[in-house]
């Protein structure tokens, strides 16, 4: 597979990643979501790993890549589906990936830009609470 599907669904891209990962294809999949989220203005991006068993540092370090590239061009970053293996692996390798958020489903990730999407509606206009 020489590219991974990016979606969009509404305000939001969903990625669903399906194969094992290889270099060339993370950093595939990394500027094609740099040229996605800028030519869709897309406010989020769901990234389902629930089929990678193995995660190593490159394809960690691609995945915080990807979050500081969204947050740069104003959108979220949740990735769903980690399975347990995985989050041991990213822990023991240190790397924390900062800027990304997670969930356990693709439900409760959507949830998660849904809510993000609607206090930055909020908080731009002026309705959400004043500070003191």
């Amino acid at each position: 597979m020489d590219r991974i599907p990016i979606l969009k669904m509404g305000p939001f891209l969903l990625v669903t990643i399906q194969v094992d990962m290889h270099d060339r294809l993370a950093l595939s999949l990394q500027d094609d979501l740099a040229e996605r989220i800028a030519s869709t203005e897309a406010r989020g991006v769901l990234i389902d790993i629930s089929s990678l068993e193995i995660v190593d540092s490159f394809i960690g370090r691609v995945l915080a890549n990807i979050a500081a590239v969204s947050r740069v061009l104003d959108a979220q970053t949740v990735v769903v589906g980690m399975q347990p293996a995985v989050a041991i692996t990213l822990v023991e390798l240190g790397l924390s990936l900062p800027g990304v958020r997670t969930a356990l489903n693709v439900e409760r990730g959507m949830e998660l830009l849904r809510a993000a999407l609607e206090s930055e509606t909020l908080g731009s206009d002026g309705d959400a609470s004043t500070a003191f």
